[in-house]
């Protein structure tokens, strides 16, 4: 029976490790042959870089992985969780996930460029001063409890993607992007940029004054009572 993480009316189907048949084999490696590696557990590794490109990760776990610079292009990502991971200088290319679970990973100044997400949930993660360049939406995602301080989205496509108790303090939203549907309640917007690019996003009633609040700093207008009193 497949397991689900659900919020609001986003449902992500997360993977399928335990089963009946699948036994997780312990590897020294992320580098397969034929490019592809399997039913795999990568784990409790320190490793000073990790480069990998055109390889299909499927039915998977990797736990407590820290690497000084990782580079993936290519890299697909299919029923495969990360679980603990410090991924330092991340750059993550031209890549699909599809049923996966990023847990408690810090992913700090990373780049995601050209990524499709179909049934991925993020959660407990750190993106502070991550770029998120022509990110694509294609299935349900989730964002729970994530910290993006001072991320940037680039013409990114974030329909219907929901962010849950999220820490989106001066998180940029650059132009290009597409909106509609993203969920953003219960998340603090006052600080965000670009947030006149929000079109037909998802919010509570009770946000407008934090996304007002928003669009004033970014019109940096002048209060005509504080010329009064100068």
């Amino acid at each position: 029976m497949d397991e689900r993480k659900v919020v609001r009316r986003a449902s992500v189907t997360l993977p399928a490790l335990d089963e009946p048949g699948l036994y997780l084999s312990s590897v020294s490696s992320l580098e397969g042959g034929r490019g592809k590696v399997s039913e795999f557990r990568y784990s409790d590794v320190d490793l000073r870089e990790l480069d990998l490109a055109e390889t299909h990760l499927l039915d998977g776990l990797i736990q407590r992985v820290r690497t000084g610079r990782a580079r993936f292009h290519g890299v697909g990502l299919g029923s495969v969780h990360l679980a603990d991971c410090e991924l330092t200088a991340l750059q993550w290319s031209e890549s699909k996930f599809s049923r996966v679970v990023f847990g408690n990973c810090k992913l700090m100044g990373s780049l995601f460029r050209e990524v499709a997400l179909d049934n991925v949930l993020f959660e407990n993660c750190r993106f502070d001063y991550a770029t998120f360049d022509r990110v694509r939406v294609t299935g349900p995602v989730i964002f729970s409890k994530c910290t993006f301080r001072e991320a940037v989205f680039k013409a990114s496509d974030l329909s219907s993607a929901v962010f849950e108790a999220c820490d989106l303090r001066f998180v940029e939203f650059e132009g290009g992007g597409v909106y509609r549907g993203c969920d953003l309640r219960d998340n603090d917007l006052s600080t965000l940029r670009g947030a006149a690019r929000l079109r037909e996003i998802v919010i509570d009633r009770t946000q407008v004054a934090q996304l007002a609040e928003a669009l004033v700093a970014e019109l940096k207008v002048t209060y005509g009572e504080d010329i009064d009193s100068a």
